[in-house]
Parts: structure tokens; C-alpha cells; sequence
């Protein structure tokens, strides 16, 4: 069924598939395809972030399980804390399953990597649909689940066109400088691959 997303500004991106089928005002998109299902979102509709640290928040850091937060807490685990957990496979590929959700929740719809030579981490951000770009060496700052927090420049993902990958993400901001002010957090709607993957609660 072919989907049209909508922001508080009337921008919008109608969806078929994995595709972007159309971008533009609402109403022109609503006048083409009178019978597509519409979700209206609060705020800004962005083409969605990269996250520049893919290796250092999946291949160098433990995202605990709920049920660990009692003993392990909620935020991820590197350095020492990492060091000290008995790590396989399966548990890293939780890690990384958990990991990529929480990026989701963030409106992250791409991580910057070297090579992910994990293999059970590889396959976790492969079955996502979450865009890869590879990177030279690491890019500093601080890897954080928000970009905006990392103390570098923000990226984007490019700008949604038809025929681009119907990869995207809203943020309940009025706009670009509220939402460079309030952070990634204020995600409320991740698609990937014409999944809606993340939608706050």
C-alpha cells in the first residue's frame, strides 16, 4: 500500500515498497493519490541522520539487555566494564540488535564503519536496513546514540527524492535550529527500507 508521510509543515514522502514514490507539499501528493494511506506526524520530516561511530557503538560497546539493567544499568558498556563481560557471538549479536534500535530511536538511517570484522554484529546492522558507509580510520569526537552529542558536525543522510531508498526520520522540533538545540531524542518516526522501524510511544 502505498503511504504518505506528512510533518507539521506539510512537507511530506509518499512510499511504495522501499521506494520514494513522490516528495512535495501534501496536498499535491493528496491531489495525485487520493487513496493512499496518510500518517501525519509533529515536527520535521528529515531525510534522517548518519551515526559516525557504526564500530564504536556496535563492535566496542555492550548494549545491556532490560533484564541486565539491575546489575548492568541502561547505557552502554565499554573500557573495563566491557573488558569484564563473557562475550560470544550470541550475546554480541543481541548487543548489536539492541544497539541498532536504540540508533533507530534516535532517527539514525546510516552508520559510518570501517570494517565490522564481527561477524554476529555484521549480520545484525545487514538485517536492519540500515544504509553503511565506510569511513578511513576514526572520526573522533565522542560516539554517542545522538549525534548531536558526538561534538562533531551533524550529517544527514541525502535528501529524499523518487526513486531514492524510502529512508527517513521525523523529529518533533519546529525545526532544523530547535532540533540541533534539543538533540536527537525528540525521534519520533524512523523508517527504513519503507518499514516504519521506530515510532515513539
Amino acid at each position: 500500500m502505498l503511504t504518505i508521510h506528512a510533518d507539521s509543515r506539510g512537507r511530506a514522502l509518499a512510499v511504495e515498497g522501499a521506494w520514494i514514490a513522490a516528495a512535495g507539499p501534501l496536498e499535491d501528493l493528496l491531489a495525485d493519490r487520493p487513496r493512499a494511506r496518510v500518517r501525519r506526524w509533529p515536527g520535521i520530516l528529515t531525510a534522517g541522520l548518519v551515526n559516525l561511530h557504526g564500530n564504536e557503538l556496535l563492535e566496542e560497546a555492550y548494549h545491556p539487555d532490560p533484564r541486565e539493567a539491575d546489575e548492568l544499568g541502561a547505557e552502554p558498556l565499554t573500557g573495563d566494564a566491557l573488558a569484564a563481560l563473557a562475550m560470544d557471538d550470541a550475546r554480541w549479536g543481541a548487543s548489536a540488535r539492541r544497539g541498532v534500535q536504540r540508533m533507530l530511536a534516535h532517527g539514525t538511517v546510516a552508520v559510518s564503519c570501517g570494517e565490522l570484522r564481527n561477524r554476529a554484529v555484521r549480520d545484525a546492522v545487514h538485517r536492519s536496513g540500515l544504509g553503511v558507509f565506510g569511513r578511513l580510520g576514526r572520526p573522533g569526537g565522542t560516539a554517542s546514540l545522538d549525534p548531536y552529542a558526538c561534538g562533531l558536525p551533524v550529517t544527514f543522510a541525502e535528501p529524499r527524492e523518487p526513486g531514492s531508498a524510502a529512508r527517513f526520520a521525523v523529529f518533533d522540533a519546529p525545526d532544523e535550529a530547535a532540533l540541533a538545540a534539543r538533540g536527537a531524542g525528540t525521534c519520533v518516526a524512523t523508517v527504513v527500507e519503507g518499514r516504519l522501524v521506530y515510532r515513539r510511544r
